[in-house]
């Protein structure tokens, strides 16, 4: 029952993210506005981690399962890609690297602040 309820809280807050998302007809995903609630929430304590951990951990942990419909997909369109398979790799592979750059340089920052707050 307890994952459950947190299943609820969580798909609940995708959902209202979603409806923001369509109704104000933003740009933005409707899953990164809930995303966005999401932490406002956890961060704000109106939402307490612990009631949402064991969903999170859940999901996290099966989080492979969720890529399979994209391999599905690609190769669904795999002779619309044959020609720039390619490009397509290398696209992957630096934006995989600048994404791991940024989130290292970032965490170093933040542990930095962290470091100094607490000196």
């Amino acid at each position: 029952m307890k994952l459950f309820r947190q299943a609820i809280i969580i798909f609940g807050i995708y959902l209202l993210g979603d409806w923001i998302s369509k109704t104000l007809h933003w740009m933005v995903p409707g899953n990164i506005v809930g995303m966005l609630i999401l932490l406002g929430l956890l961060y704000s304590k109106m939402l307490k981690l612990e009631q949402v951990e064991a969903m999170a951990g859940f999901l996290l942990d099966h989080l492979a399962f969720f890529f399979i419909p994209a391999g599905v997909g690609i190769l669904s369109i795999y002779a619309g890609i044959q020609g720039i398979w390619l490009k397509l790799l290398l696209i992957c592979v630096i934006t995989t690297a600048i994404t791991m750059t940024a989130t290292g340089k970032m965490a170093e920052a933040l542990l930095g602040r962290n470091n100094r707050q607490g000196e």
